[in-house]
């Protein structure tokens, strides 16, 4: 299984066993943007408003700065595109924080560092 994918599967373990604290984890999920695809799908995806370079998680949780935060995973020696990279400044300047992670742990400290309210 790829490195990437790996880290996301176990982050999304850890936050379904730590909604109990963390209510608003039930509210995080996954953009299937990324993948190989055939060109019939890939052409239906663009058609049903896929995007390149949007990242790959949303926490649909504000806090006390802002709307939501995503995250784009990445495998330890991963790098970001520049569509990925414009996304994440359009983001962050319509008041959504938005990270690049490159493992479980890195992610997981994030999450819990925008739920505490931090910049």
């Amino acid at each position: 299984m790829h490195q990437e994918s790996e880290n996301q599967i176990m982050l999304f373990k850890w936050a379904e066993l730590q909604k109990a604290k963390y209510p608003m984890l039930s509210l995080m999920f996954h953009i299937p943007n990324g993948g190989k695809r055939g060109i019939k799908e890939a052409v239906r995806f663009k058609k049903e408003g896929v995007k390149a370079g949007v990242p790959d998680i949303f926490l649909a949780y504000p806090n006390k700065i802002y709307h939501g935060l995503f995250i784009e995973m990445k495998a330890e020696k991963g790098f970001i595109k520049a569509e990925q990279r414009a996304w994440i400044e359009n983001l962050r300047a319509q008041k959504y924080d938005a990270v690049v992670c490159y493992n479980f742990e890195q992610a997981k400290e994030e999450i819990l560092r925008y739920i505490r309210g931090g910049k």
